[in-house]
């Protein structure tokens, strides 16, 4: 009985000590990206149509249209 509450007790331990060994997400990196600069582009379909992958300053014009779809301010006025 004491063997059982020993060996129960340790790995109750050990199941609440296992969530702190969890790495630091921020800091890991993953194989094969590369850390790139937002106008470069997505590689897929999911770009803006007025938008052209590489074009910085139509990459900052549409974010501000975006922006300004989103404001609260401009819909109300």
């Amino acid at each position: 009985m004491k063997k059982t509450v020993m060996i129960i007790s340790g790995l109750l331990a050990l199941m609440s000590l296992s969530a702190c060994g969890e790495r630091d997400q921020a800091t890991t990196t993953k194989r094969g990206l590369v850390d790139e600069k937002a106008w470069k582009g997505a590689h897929n379909g999911f770009v803006a149509k007025e938008w052209t992958p590489g074009d910085k300053t139509a990459w900052e014009n549409q974010i501000r249209a975006r922006n300004q779809y989103q404001n609260e301010y401009v819909k109300t006025n």
